[in-house]
């Protein structure tokens, strides 16, 4: 059952209560303003299926956690990934060619003119330890590191890298994400959050105000998204013991091997041959041989 007061926005119903609901559109339309180039403010957006079908029953199909249509015909998937995926980055490509291809139309009139595609990655997790910067906007660019084609672009947010208090935020962006990151500890309004659309996304976000109906499934979808949390803590850890486990044991043969080399030099002091060296030191004569020369 939930203890907060707030729903979890990484469920899958508390992601799709907060954005995916085209009465609450604005919420969606605010944020994704917040997360774009000024050049690609959004004004208006009508909800799509979020299931896509190949055109081979071979192939597979994609099924996106949003996908939005803005008044241009511009394409927008919105999707939030929980956990690392090995390779996050093909995915978020793969996703991005069906609605390039869905744009296509019969006949020879056609002449390729495409509209643009967005794939907004929400990432509960960090994809590159290495850069502190945690909102990418990626694009394809040519080697002189100029925009060969503006119409694709990527943009990926790693909200654990996003540390920023109640008193650090300036920005709409600040807030988005930091009201992400921390709703489920609210237990009331932060005074930061007094804009009307942070004011709305609470209220909508309230566990105790939604429909009996939809906290039974939020209860139910909340420990899915516990039990997954648990799977990979889990499995964390199983690496991290099998890492020490590992690492003791390449210790404990350094060791060896640096007790047998140190015996392998005595022996080799009091004139033992090289065969009788290697036999006794449990080294190889290659490697005594190299005893010698050093």
């Amino acid at each position: 059952m939930c203890t907060s007061r707030y729903i979890n926005p990484f469920t899958d119903f508390g992601f799709k209560k907060i954005f995916g609901e085209e009465a609450n559109k604005d919420i969606l339309i605010d944020f994704l303003n917040s997360v774009l180039p000024a050049e690609d403010q959004i004004y208006d957006l009508t909800y799509k299926s979020t299931e896509h079908l190949p055109k081979n029953d071979t192939d597979r199909k994609a099924i996106y956690d949003l996908y939005c249509e803005n008044d241009q015909g511009e394409k927008f998937i919105v999707e939030l990934q929980r956990a690392e995926q090995t390779h996050f980055k093909d995915r978020t490509i793969y996703y991005s060619s069906f609605p390039i291809q869905e744009q296509a139309k019969r006949g020879k009139g056609w002449d390729y003119e495409l509209k643009a595609v967005y794939v907004i990655s929400i990432m509960d997790f960090i994809f590159d330890e290495t850069e502190e910067d945690f909102h990418h906007i990626v694009q394809l660019k040519n080697q002189k590191n100029k925009v060969f084609y503006d119409k694709l672009k990527f943009v990926y947010l790693e909200l654990p890298k996003f540390r920023k208090q109640e008193k650090d935020l300036k920005t709409n962006f600040d807030k988005w994400l930091y009201l992400l990151n921390n709703i489920t500890t609210f237990e009331q309004m932060p005074s930061v959050l007094k804009e009307h659309i942070f004011r709305k996304v609470l209220k909508l976000a309230e566990y105790t105000a939604l429909p009996k109906a939809d906290q039974e499934l939020y209860d139910e979808d909340l420990k899915r998204f516990r039990d997954y949390v648990n799977t990979l803590d889990t499995r964390e850890e199983k690496g991290r013991r099998e890492g020490r486990e590992e690492g003791r044991e390449i210790g404990e043969k350094l060791g060896e091997k640096k007790k047998a080399i140190e015996n392998a030099k005595s022996m080799l002091q009091d004139g033992l041959s090289i065969e009788k060296v290697a036999l006794y030191s449990g080294l190889t004569i290659d490697e005594v041989k190299k005893l010698i020369k050093k």
